[in-house]
This record gives structure tokens, sequence and C-alpha cells, in this order.
């Protein structure tokens, strides 16, 4: 258990974070892992935590989204259908942090290396995207969920640069479908590790108040603010960011 001071300094990161990725359409689980890292916590107690912490952020930006006429059923359904199940079986796997921790940071560092890279048809709206096909929507949501769920990510993280390379959908509703995604895989690998929940800490209440505070922030701010080449741009470095600390773990 960590001192109230030191539960607080947490708190404040967890809530920058929430803001930062949130604003991309993220929930942050891979930045709540990273954080909870360099403050020492136990592997046992950071995928269910940052699971947690996920759900909260990416509910609020589901909403968020979905108010500001951004979600479509057509866009986020085919990654869903078996994004959910495949979830809940990566939940109940646990592997050592040594194992997955430096698999997962380089392909975060690959995502955002593609994604960072210029693409100047696509952003002078050269190239409109086209709608996602079906089965290699459901292979890739079912591949995704289980990474997800194995790692406690969500699968946002994941599903954005691969939609948006693929130019399946425009960078904002990339960013509503990632977020309806994170909600549903992250209650689904909670749900799949509940076998560690007793494992998570006492200060979580505070934590996950920070995180709302920062989501609200965060998807407000991307959905009026923005602009489109700035998300992407922000997102790849979250992605190369998050990437370097869990290979550093």
């Amino acid at each position: 258990m960590l001192p109230f001071d030191e539960n607080l300094g947490l708190g404040v990161l967890i809530l920058v974070t929430a803001t930062l990725y949130a604003s991309v359409g993220q929930a942050g689980a891979s930045g709540y892992l990273a954080v909870m890292g360099l403050a020492g916590l136990d592997p046992a107690v950071m995928k269910p935590t940052a699971l947690a912490l996920n759900i909260v952020v990416a509910l609020i930006g589901t909403a968020q989204f979905w108010r500001a006429g951004l979600f479509r059923w057509r866009n986020f359904y085919p990654f869903g259908v078996l994004g959910f199940p495949f979830s809940i079986l990566g939940g109940a796997i646990h592997l050592p942090g040594h194992a997955y921790y430096p698999i997962v940071g380089v392909l975060l560092l690959l995502a955002a290396f593609q994604l960072a890279r210029p693409a100047p048809q696509r952003d002078a709206g050269k190239l409109p995207p086209t709608a996602p096909p079906f089965l290699l929507s459901l292979l890739t949501g079912a591949v995704i969920g289980f990474v997800s769920g194995v790692t406690g990510t969500g699968g946002g993280i994941f599903l954005a640069p691969v939609i948006l390379l693929m130019n399946w959908v425009e960078i904002r509703r990339a960013a509503a479908v990632t977020a309806a995604y994170n909600l549903l895989n992250s209650i689904a690998a909670l749900a799949g590790a509940y076998a560690t929940l007793r494992a998570l800490p006492p200060a979580l209440p505070l934590w996950l108040v920070a995180a709302a505070i920062g989501g609200a922030i965060g998807a407000t701010v991307g959905n009026r603010y923005l602009p489109d080449k700035a998300l992407r741009h922000i997102l790849a470095a979250l992605l190369a960011v998050s990437g370097a600390k869990l290979i550093l773990f």
C-alpha cells in the first residue's frame, strides 16, 4: 500500500494521463500501466486497476462522442462482436510482467511510427475513408480483444492505428469507435480477470475520480477544439511514450 501523498501524486498523474488519452478517444490503460509501474505497484494490482480506470474514462468518452454525433454503429460493431468474448479469454490469462510488457511496448512503438509517417493525401482528404470489411473487422476485433485482455490495455490503443492506417474511418469517428471498443473490452477483460479483483488497491476510488475528471476534460477538448492532424500526432506521441515506458519496466 502506498502512503497517502504517493496515492495523491499517482492520482494527479492518472488525471493528466486520462486527459491526454481521452482527447483522442483512448481510455489510457497503457498510460496507467506505465505510471503504476514507475510507482512500483505489484503487477497483480496493475492489470485490474488499469481496466477499472479504463471503464470510467471510456464510458465518459463514448457518451460524449455519441452526443457529438460521431459514433456510428456500423463502424463499431464488427470489431466488438468477437472483441468482447476474446477479451474475456485474454483477461483470464496472467503473464509475468517481463514477458508481456516488452512485447506490448514494441507493438505500441511500431504503431506510433506508422501513424506518425507523413500522409499528405490522407491529411488533405483526397482519400475518403472506406467502410471496414466485415470479415476482416471481425478478425481484427478478435485478435486485438485477446491481446487487450491479456495485457489489460482495453484494446483501443491497438485498434486506433489499425483502422486509421487502413483508412477505414476518419480520425474523429475513429476516436468514437475506439472509445466504445475500450469500454466493451475493458468490461470483458475485467470480468475475465475476476480472480485478481481482490488485489484492487484501497486508493482506487480516488484514482477513479481523477480519471473521470481527466476523461471529461480530454473528451471535450478532443471533440470541439483539436484539428484532425493534431489528434493523429497526439495519438502517435502517446503510443510512443507508452511503448517506451513499457519496454523500460
